[in-house]
């Protein structure tokens, strides 16, 4: 079975920094698309970021409004896909899921998680002072 197992979130202050992790086991890490999404209270989730798990692709795709604060990245020795997410604000405030799906990543790569991906437990992230 597929599994993605996220980790990483808490309470942070505005400004602070948080870096997520999405450690999944059953499938070769190398052949998929990975991503991250977020869901505000009483909100539908949100796409974040998504990258190529593949140790000889590097792309990677950040939605337009999560542009310069927020970094994906891989750690292929570890089967582990990252979020840092940096100059923490409030409205950061969500649950933050890991999503995977077995297709080239290409820049529907946020779509193609949504509408065919296996998604993690979710990790709670709460920016507040």
């Amino acid at each position: 079975d597929v599994q993605l197992q996220a980790s990483g979130g808490g309470l942070v202050q505005p400004g602070g920094s948080l870096r997520l992790s999405c450690v999944v086991s059953g499938f070769t890490f190398e052949d998929y698309t990975m991503g991250w999404f977020r869901q505000f209270p009483g909100k539908e989730r949100e796409g974040i970021a998504c990258i190529s798990t593949s140790s000889r692709n590097s792309f990677t795709y950040y939605q337009d409004s999560v542009k310069g604060r927020f970094t994906i990245s891989k750690d292929n020795a570890k089967n582990t896909v990252h979020l840092q997410i940096d100059d923490l604000k409030p409205d950061d405030t969500a649950i933050y899921y890991c999503v995977a799906v077995g297709l080239r990543a290409t820049r529907t790569c946020l779509s193609d998680l949504a509408s065919f991906g296996t998604w993690g437990q979710g990790t709670q992230v709460t920016v507040s002072s």
